[in-house]
């Protein structure tokens, strides 16, 4: 019996821990997210931000255009769209790891960090960085659907693989398949069948 209560004990930590799942195990695999890359763009491709660091501009920028919640936001520039999402193929990008790609070249963005809630102002300050960024299939493209932080300044690993390389592409193992495998040996222990 105890045996059973540790199958089960199991069994309901999987299944809470199912919002991880969303995410995908390599770039440019079919996204469960169907809306990421509008998401994207509506948030660090805007037009109309401002062409200065200056912190009340970006105030009165961001509560207008409903960003307080957010306390870090990056921007890029509206003409930069095809270079960004080139990060999301072989020539633009590289695998960094999980989903996420790196930018084979550095881009300059714009990075605004505000009190959480109340639209105040810490820090406007221009960066230039690799990008890493979540590349997802959305309708037979392979597209950004979340920009990562670069906090360390990374940089691609001149030996990893090209973000759309065609043997990088759904490559990597699910963990879906993982976790139903190990369900399914501890249902044969368990219960004997």
């Amino acid at each position: 019996m105890a045996a059973l209560w540790v199958f089960l004990s199991f069994a309901v930590f999987l299944l809470l821990d199912r919002p991880t799942w969303a995410k995908n195990d390599a770039p440019c695999q079919l996204s469960k997210w169907n809306n990421g890359y509008n998401t994207f763009i509506k948030r660090h491709i805007r037009s109309g931000t401002p062409n200065t660091l200056d912190e009340d501009e970006w105030r009165e920028y961001i509560k207008n255009h409903g960003g307080c919640s957010r306390p870090t936001q990056s921007f890029l520039r509206p003409g930069e769209l095809e270079r960004v999402r080139a990060v999301c193929t072989s020539d633009g990008g590289k695998v960094y790891k999980e989903n996420l790609c790196i930018s084979r070249q550095p881009f300059t963005f714009v990075t605004v960090r505000s009190q959480p809630g109340t639209c105040g102002i810490r820090s406007v300050k221009k960066e230039t960085k690799h990008l890493i960024l979540a590349c997802e299939v959305l309708e037979n493209q392979c597209v950004p659907v979340h920009f990562e932080g670069n906090p360390e300044s990374e940089r691609p690993n001149n030996n990893a693989r090209g973000c759309q390389d065609p043997d990088t592409r759904g490559s990597a193992a699910a963990l879906r398949t993982t976790w139903l495998w190990l369900f399914s040996v501890l249902l044969f222990i368990v219960c004997g069948c």
